[in-house]
């Protein structure tokens, strides 16, 4: 009999489901297909976002002078967020295939398609591409290490965390000592199990 939580996860999988089925039926409604992860929108829906476009010039014009002078500290992010997309996409290569957990596929995460919206203006185009990308990389980074908390220290924390990854939910419960090391087995098997799937 499956525990609380785990019927817990069960469900929250199903709204999951869901939850992409209705994005797919909005799909219909603003009329546009992804074959091969390409969008492809309809002649007439792509005719119809071109007149809402606002004119580069007057949203430069329509944009608050402060919020013109954060945007090189926004884009100076820029930097860290390539190293770390480099130095987490080595330590996954290095590390991974010796504890037998199969990779993260970036492209799974970093998704970078907004621009192909006919509504949005070049400046929007480009702060969608970075934003698809930053919060991208951070979506990686954090299957990255959810995988690998998963593999060594799967044990929740005593008080709520969050913004929790997909793993710990299977995690063992803070103070079971008894529990602790079939949990970590348990956890680990999860976690390695998706390449014999895959």
């Amino acid at each position: 009999m499956p525990s609380t939580a785990e019927t817990l996860i069960a469900r929250i999988r199903e709204l999951q489901d869901e939850l992409e089925q209705e994005i797919a039926r909005r799909r219909e409604d603003f009329r546009y297909n992804l074959r091969h992860g390409r969008v492809e929108f309809e002649e007439e829906a792509r005719r119809r976002q071109r007149e809402f476009r606002v004119r580069l010039s007057t949203f430069l014009r329509q944009t608050r002078p402060m919020v013109v002078l954060t945007a090189p500290v926004i884009y100076a992010m820029i930097v860290p967020f390539a190293l770390l997309d480099l130095f987490v996409t080595i330590y996954q290569a290095v590390c991974f295939p010796v504890y037998g957990i199969p990779k993260v596929r970036r492209g799974d995460h970093i998704r970078i398609d907004r621009h192909h919206l006919a509504y949005l203006n070049g400046l929007q185009k480009l702060n969608c591409v970075y934003c698809g990308y930053a919060n991208g990389l951070i979506a990686y980074v954090r299957e990255i290490a959810g995988r690998t908390e998963a593999y060594w220290c799967p044990i929740k924390h005593a008080a709520r965390v969050e913004g929790r990854h997909g793993h710990y939910a299977g995690f063992v419960d803070y103070g079971d000592a008894e529990g602790f090391e079939p949990g970590l087995q348990a956890a680990r098997e999860r976690v390695t199990e998706r390449r014999e799937r895959g």
